[in-house]
């Protein structure tokens, strides 16, 4: 007699079926109440081995696990969510079918059903700075307990590369971006195509100019006056202040407020500024105004952290002592300070605080319900020992 060759594949399955069904231990865990009703070892073991073939074969989905439990789509669906409208015997059916079959709710489909990713971009210049590390980290521990999840992305200082970042940005459907623009972007139309798309943009830190925006700002001005109060206070006479990228609208505040608070309080007072856009260009100016015997200040002001970590280096390589041969203040997150003995004292500019306030707006605006216009979050002085 002539066999088709099906049946011989079909004796090969049956033989492999056999051999794994013994190979399967009657103490495997799932559905370890149910199993004990069943009260046959043949037939439980029968049904671990289809769960694991469906398990490794196919891509779990909750219309998968509604159809094996014999409950509806949407009964499977409250059940994960641990709705109380399911019954806790359901409920754990659910969970432990779910568990065991690894199955995760499709991020793409809860995205097109709920138009909320869940996910929130942010754009830093660079990740390298201590400030923006702050910012990160707490905006990140911020978005993790309200259920979001964050993708960072860096420009470099370049708008090209800020352009095809927003790019990526649209094209992972975020659901809001906090972003922090370059030293040179100078127009925004790159950003207009978020607004096209739906997508909030918070600015921070260091923002545009234009007034029709959402920003979240330092208090800069009132970081500047506090700065030059300081050193008006302890009577100082001589200042070189170090203000970062003349362009940027930061540098610009803290600027105005500086020098106007100086000439207004204090016009005596003789202050030369100078501009330094990275910590070595800092280090190279420093070096050569402390240096000139005849023409020393007797106070060293920087505008931020990124100053303030090349105007250290300069007083090092000099060997001159805060504040025993110069008095030095900074307006700083207050991580670069503490590291020196004596701790540096500065005007706090808090990258945690911003982060909270930067998100807590974030909410609002994707509730329509915050108005254009900047956010201030307020500094305050820390007081060391070198001034």
């Amino acid at each position: 007699m002539h066999l088709p060759a099906d049946y011989f594949r079909c004796k090969s399955l049956i033989y492999q079926l056999n051999v794994a069904v013994s190979a399967i231990p009657y103490s495997a865990p799932f559905f370890s109440a149910d199993c004990k009703r069943l009260r046959n070892p043949l037939l439980w073991k029968i049904i671990y081995l289809v769960i694991l073939i469906i398990k490794n074969m196919t891509s779990p989905t909750l219309k998968k696990i509604a159809q094996t439990l014999g409950i509806s789509v949407s009964t499977a669906s409250r059940a994960l969510k641990q709705h109380p409208d399911i019954s806790a015997a359901t409920r754990q059916k659910v969970l432990d079918l779910a568990k065991t079959l690894d199955y995760e709710p499709n991020a793409n489909a809860v995205q097109l059903r709920t138009r909320n990713s869940k996910l929130f971009g942010i754009l830093v210049p660079t990740i390298a700075n201590h400030f923006y590390d702050s910012f990160i980290a707490s905006l990140e521990e911020i978005c993790r307990k309200n259920g979001y999840s964050i993708i960072i992305l860096q420009s470099a200082n370049d708008p090209s590369i800020e352009a095809e970042n927003l790019k990526l940005f649209r094209q992972n459907r975020i659901s809001g971006l906090f972003a922090c623009i370059t030293a040179s972007t100078h127009e925004l139309s790159a950003y207009q195509k978020m607004d096209e798309v739906d997508i909030p943009v918070i600015f921070f830190d260091k923002v545009p100019p234009e007034e029709h925006l959402h920003t979240v700002c330092l208090a800069d001005s009132a970081a500047g006056e506090m700065a030059a109060d300081t050193i008006i206070r302890k009577k100082k006479k001589k200042v070189l202040a170090l203000f970062g990228d003349p362009q940027m609208s930061i540098t610009k505040k803290r600027l105005n407020a500086f020098t106007g608070r100086m000439k207004e309080k204090a016009p005596g007072i003789e202050v030369q500024t100078i501009h330094a856009i990275s910590s070595e260009e800092a280090r190279i100016k420093t070096t050569a105004a402390i240096t000139d015997p005849g023409n020393r200040p007797d106070t060293l002001f920087c505008m931020s952290d990124e100053i303030l970590i090349g105007v250290m280096k300069a007083l090092q390589i000099t060997g001159l002592r805060t504040p025993e041969d110069m008095a030095l203040i900074a307006i700083s997150n207050g991580f670069i300070p503490k590291l020196f003995h004596p701790e540096i004292t500065y005007v706090e500019t808090s990258g945690q605080k911003l982060a909270e306030q930067a998100f807590a707006n974030m909410q609002l605006y994707l509730a329509d319900q915050l108005p254009e216009g900047t956010s201030i979050v307020s500094s305050v002085l820390v007081e060391g020992g070198t001034i």
